[in-house]
């Protein structure tokens, strides 16, 4: 019973984090240090109110920064990770990992 008394790698999933479009976002963004909008948009396959959609959710979580300015005469918003994004993706990674290895360790797969 103690192993399984610890608490299921899922439930330490963060559901803002975890959204796939928005663990995109982080992970380009991670990448990146710093991305444009319109690169991120196509990266990810997405449209501009989409993204912009998650990006909002990002932004109010405090994962990311939006900056808007101007390239030559055309307006750019560029976003990068705050500290917390960077714990909160990392902080993902080290779950799916922990979910990962349980799936590994008991497979019970009739393939195997």
């Amino acid at each position: 019973m103690s192993e399984h008394s610890e608490q299921h790698p899922v439930n330490g999933l963060d559901d803002v984090v975890h959204q796939r479009v928005r663990l995109g976002i982080l992970t380009v963004a991670h990448q990146a240090r710093r991305v444009e909008f319109g690169f991120l948009r196509t990266a990810l396959g997405l449209t501009a109110g989409n993204l912009s959609q998650h990006l909002a959710v990002l932004e109010k979580a405090g994962l990311v920064d939006i900056e808007k300015g101007y390239e030559g005469k055309r307006a750019r918003t560029w976003l990068s990770l705050t500290p917390a994004g960077y714990r909160a993706l990392r902080d993902e990674v080290t779950q799916l990992k922990r979910l990962i290895h349980q799936i590994e360790q008991g497979s019970s797969d009739p393939e195997s």
